[in-house]
């Protein structure tokens, strides 16, 4: 990249929708811990240092050597703004009251390039338990609240900024003005970044990585997998061998659809039948942890099996993006990961191939343009996100065939109801839940007892946050009814209304 932002991660929940806004001005930025810092080379125009549930006086609070960045313009949100403060003599006092919430802005320093165009009495929303109360001369306050004095500042000799607030949130009305003010006035950032761009940057990137080596990868049927194809095609044509497998967790009729599909797209496609290696792998597995781990060591072992057939295969490549890499790396370590994703944790220590990743810089509206300046039809573009392990973590407890053949009718019956019914495209992600529980039921004359299944949709951008949606009740009835009198094995359907945060969109 010519350009970019780093980010850097002290651990607070709003990190990633930083790097969201600031991909929004078309410019590029990298997440990293402040523990495993990049070397700052010249592409980066400017630093970012996010909030944290820390505070600076914390015997262990994360900490950063400002000098790394020379005169690297840095932007400190929160506790980001009281680390520099602290580093720089200004005192930190912890709040008697945490503040939380919305305030107004009673004074702005139009003038300072921070503030430029954000008007008196906007909204800003606080977050901290500290404050910063008194500052050395060096400083200059940029803007005021009726409680916090010093609600953003400016370290007059060195390019230094804080904010109090959270302007990546919606909730502060001029958020996203004040961060194009920092990346474009302050860091001097063009706003280049564009899916053509990437697409470019990309498959340079992959020829300069791979050069003559073949490469295998495997498709999903989902968008990512497919982008991530055409790219290494477009970088690599005939070197890339791909590998669309049934591993029996897919959805009904899937295998055969999407094969066809991709053989229109002209890629070269090998379609293998592998149910009995995915399920006897799952035999006695519950843990949702250890059911990835199976599916994703089974994946490896045909991939590489497919690629000693092939001959002289040396990359796998996988369709991971930048969500999966966030929320697999944390700044505490491995324990406080969401989960391992399939493309990322699920993968065994030991294999033969090496990894090429395009997307992983990526979130998934971002995928979605570059795979429309790469032609790919819309038929594949807005297709639901599916889990890497598919319907074997839709299934919570053990995995079995007759399950899976359960699971596959109700979610036809769902899915397909969305499309018939035009909802399909108003949900970012649909999915049907087989729960390890039966109850009673009554279907005619007789008793039932029979599994329960549950629909899940929701709303979102990116994935990292999600709404469920609001589903006509009509709809939802329907649905409910064509289930329990279709799926001869489920008697029961309810739907989910949880939001992520705090839950998360698939169950396992």
């Amino acid at each position: 990249m010519d350009e970019k932002i780093l980010i850097l991660d002290f651990g607070s929940q709003y990190t990633q929708l930083i790097a969201r806004r600031v991909r929004e001005l078309n410019i590029y930025c990298e997440i990293f811990p402040f523990n495993n810092i990049p070397k700052i080379t010249d592409e980066y125009q400017g630093v970012i240092l996010s909030g944290s549930p820390s505070s600076v006086h914390d015997k262990n609070s994360p900490k950063v050597d400002l000098t790394l960045f020379n005169n690297i313009p840095v932007l400190g949100i929160c506790y980001g703004a009281q680390l520099i403060a602290n580093a720089n003599n200004c005192i930190v006092t912890k709040s008697k009251i945490r503040e939380y919430g919305r305030a107004k802005l009673s004074y702005v320093n139009s003038e300072s390039l921070l503030m430029k165009g954000v008007e008196l009495d906007s909204d800003v929303w606080m977050s901290h338990g500290d404050s910063i109360t008194e500052i050395t001369d060096s400083f200059q306050i940029l803007a005021s609240t009726k409680d916090v004095k010093i609600t953003s500042y400016n370290l007059k000799n060195k390019n230094y900024y804080g904010l109090q607030f959270h302007p990546e949130v919606t909730h502060s009305a001029f958020g996203g003005k004040i961060l194009s003010n920092f990346a474009v006035k302050i860091c001097g950032c063009s706003q280049s970044w564009n899916p053509k761009k990437f697409v470019e940057y990309t498959i340079q990137r992959v020829r300069d990585k791979v050069k003559d080596d073949k490469v295998i990868l495997g498709l999903s049927g989902g968008v990512d997998s497919s982008v991530a194809a055409m790219l290494i095609h477009k970088a690599i044509g005939k070197n890339l061998f791909c590998v669309f497998v049934d591993n029996g967790l897919l959805r009904k009729n899937e295998f055969t659809n999407v094969l066809s599909s991709y053989k229109n797209l002209g890629l070269n496609v090998i379609g293998i039948d592998a149910k009995n290696l995915f399920y006897n792998g799952l035999v006695g597995k519950v843990d949702p942890e250890d059911k990835r781990k199976s599916i994703g060591k089974n994946f490896i072992d045909v991939f590489e099996k497919e690629a000693k057939n092939i001959g002289e295969i040396k990359w796998l490549a996988q369709g991971t993006i930048y969500p999966d890499v966030i929320e697999s790396v944390s700044v505490n370590g491995p324990s406080a990961t969401i989960k391992s994703h399939h493309n990322v944790g699920g993968l065994p220590e030991k294999m033969d191939l090496k990894i090429i990743e395009p997307l992983n810089l990526l979130f998934k509206d971002e995928v979605r343009k570059v795979g429309d300046q790469l032609n790919i039809p819309k038929n594949i573009l807005n297709r639901h996100p599916f889990p890497g392990p598919g319907l074997g973590i839709r299934i919570l407890g053990e995995v079995t065939e007759e399950k899976v053949n359960l699971l596959q009718d109700a979610d036809d019956i769902f899915i397909s109801s969305l499309k018939k019914n035009k909802l399909y495209d108003q949900v970012w992600q649909a999915a049907t839940i087989l729960l390890p529980v039966k109850s009673v039921g009554v279907m005619g004359d007789e008793r039932t007892y029979e599994y329960t299944t549950v629909l899940r949709a929701v709303t979102s951008l990116d994935g990292m946050t999600a709404d469920w949606s609001r589903l006509p009740d009509e709809f939802l009835a329907e649905v409910s009814n064509n289930i329990i009198n279709k799926v001869k094995g489920i008697n029961r359907v309810v739907y989910d209304i949880s939001s992520k945060p705090p839950a998360t969109i698939e169950w396992e």
